[in-house]
C-alpha cells in the first residue's frame, strides 16, 4: 500500500514531545520530510537521530516570539521549499476558573493555541495556496464542550475551531482545505506541563477510564494517525471538519 505522505513537506510545531512529536514519526514514515519546530533541542536532536537528517529539519523556536517565527518560517522554507502542510500541534493547558485566571495567564493561553497558529497560516499562505495544500490544527474535546477549571484553555480551543472553519470556507474555492482534531485526554507532557502534580495526573489518568466511554486514554500515535489522514490526498474532499479522536468523550462530557 501506498504511503499517504509520499513527497509531503510538512511543518510540524509541538514536535519536542506529544502528539506534535508523534506526527513527526508518522508523517516520516508515511513519506513526508518534516520542519520539526519545538523549544528542546535535545529532544529535536532526537528526532532527527531516530528518523534521519534527511527527513526531519529540527527548528528550535518559541513562537510566541514574532522574530522566531519569523525565522523558523524561512529556514523550513530553505531545507525543504514549499511547504504542502502545516500542523500546528503546539498548545498548552492552564487550569483555572474565571475567577482565578487573571489577563496575562489567559492571554498567554490565546497567544500559544490561537495566535501563534493563525499567524503560521497567515506566513504559509503563498506554500498552500501554489501547493494546493492544507492544514491541520490540533484542538481538543474542549473546544467543543465545556470544562469547569479550565477557562482559558476552553477558550483558546474553541477560538481555535472557529478559526479552522472560517479559514476552511475563505480557502476552499482556492483549493486548500484547512481541518482540526479533538483529542480527548492524551498520554503526553500537557497536564503536567500545566502544573498537575505526579499524584493528581495518576488520579486523573485512572478517572480518564470512566471519563471516555473507551475505558482508557488516548496515545499520541492514535491521534497522529488522524493527522496524517486529514493531511493526505485521501481526504481530499474533508475541510472545515473538526474530528474528535476523544474515545467518545465528546458526547458525554464526563469531567
Amino acid at each position: 500500500m501506498n504511503a499517504l505522505l509520499t513527497d509531503k513537506t510538512a511543518f510540524v510545531t509541538g514536535a519536542s514531545s506529544g502528539i506534535g512529536r508523534a506526527t513527526v514519526q508518522r508523517f516520516v514514515r508515511e513519506g513526508s520530510r518534516v520542519a520539526a519546530v519545538g523549544r528542546n533541542e535535545r529532544a529535536l536532536a532526537g528526532l532527527v537521530a531516530e528518523l534521519g537528517a534527511d527527513r526531519v529539519v529540527p527548528i528550535v523556536a518559541d513562537l510566541t516570539l514574532e522574530p522566531d517565527r519569523a525565522s523558523a518560517v524561512d529556514r523550513a522554507r530553505r531545507a525543504l521549499g514549499a511547504i504542502d502542510v502545516l500542523v500546528n500541534a503546539a498548545g498548552i493547558l492552564e487550569g483555572g476558573s474565571v475567577e482565578a485566571t487573571d489577563l496575562a495567564r489567559f492571554d498567554h493561553s490565546m497567544d500559544v493555541n490561537l495566535r501563534v497558529p493563525f499567524d503560521l497560516l497567515r506566513r504559509f499562505l503563498p506554500d498552500l495556496l501554489a501547493r494546493k495544500g492544507n492544514v491541520v490544527n490540533v484542538s481538543s474535546v474542549t473546544g467543543t464542550r465545556a470544562f469547569p477549571g479550565v477557562v482559558a484553555y476552553c477558550v483558546s480551543k474553541a477560538a481555535l475551531d472557529q478559526l479552522t472553519r472560517c479559514a476552511a470556507l475563505e480557502l476552499a474555492p482556492r483549493g486548500v482545505r484547512v481541518n482540526a482534531v479533538n483529542p480527548g485526554v492524551v498520554l503526553t507532557g500537557l497536564h503536567r506541563n500545566g502544573g498537575m502534580t505526579e499524584e493528581a495526573y495518576r488520579a486523573f489518568l485512572e478517572r480518564s477510564k470512566e471519563t471516555h466511554p473507551l475505558g482508557r486514554v488516548g496515545q499520541p500515535d492514535e491521534v497522529a494517525a488522524a493527522i496524517a489522514f486529514l493531511a493526505s490526498d485521501q481526504a481530499g474532499w474533508i475541510t472545515a471538519a473538526n474530528l474528535p479522536v476523544d474515545g467518545g468523550r465528546a458526547e458525554t462530557c464526563a469531567r
